[in-house]
């Protein structure tokens, strides 16, 4: 193996539990709740398996001000967001990485400005030789889209690269780009069918990235 590809909303960043949480505010101050079960229809792909708006407005029984919604509940997740440092062994695997001479991606079904904005803010912008978003392709995940532009970027075939993701659409993305992938659930994706990945961490501080290398040799 001679490079890993991060996935980055829930993987690098938890900003998965903010935007639920944020969501949440929203229902809560239309007198209404949101099911975890529900939002995690949408985790790693665009959102089009689940519309929060229409949720909302089906579970109250009229129509919402989107407008006033969207700006609110968009202050919300970013001052959530900004409490957020990377996940429990990101950096440390990062670090590791570099040390062992692997090439670092990130293939993000977000756009590029919401990854590199983050990557820069985090320190980690440096780190990454490449990345590949959402804005860049056709399809994003489950489609294998992302993960074939991150392989072209880094000039890497599928068996040299092993893929970090937190979810069954971002695991079902790197697995129709034919790479291995490990599964590194957050609290919102931990109740999730993962098993179509290769190896399950709770959490990338559990393994060294050494040992997982071994694993996968």
């Amino acid at each position: 193996m001679s490079a890993l590809i991060f996935d980055f909303d829930g993987t690098i960043l938890d900003t998965e539990t903010p935007e639920f949480e944020s969501w949440c505010e929203e229902f809560t101050l239309h007198g209404t709740t949101l099911a975890p079960e529900w939002w995690s229809r949408c985790i790693g792909t665009a959102g089009v398996a689940f519309d929060p708006y229409d949720h909302l407005e089906r579970s109250i029984g009229r129509s919402v001000v989107r407008v006033a919604i969207r700006a609110r509940r968009r202050a919300q997740h970013l001052a959530l967001i900004a409490q957020q440092q990377p996940r429990p062994g990101v950096l440390q695997w990062i670090g590791d990485a570099h040390g062992a001479g692997l090439s670092l991606a990130v293939a993000s079904t977000s756009h590029r400005d919401w990854v590199h904005g983050h990557l820069h803010r985090l320190g980690l912008h440096a780190s990454f030789s490449h990345t590949a978003c959402g804005d860049e392709v056709d399809h994003v995940k489950p489609a294998p889209d992302l993960y074939r532009l991150a392989l072209k970027r880094l000039a890497r075939t599928p068996g040299q690269a092993i893929a970090i993701e937190d979810s069954p659409n971002g695991i079902a993305a790197a697995k129709a780009a034919g790479l291995f992938c490990i599964a590194v659930p957050n609290p919102m994706t931990r109740a999730l069918d993962l098993s179509a990945a290769d190896l399950h961490l709770a959490s990338l501080s559990d393994a060294p990235l050494a040992e997982v290398l071994r694993a996968f040799a």
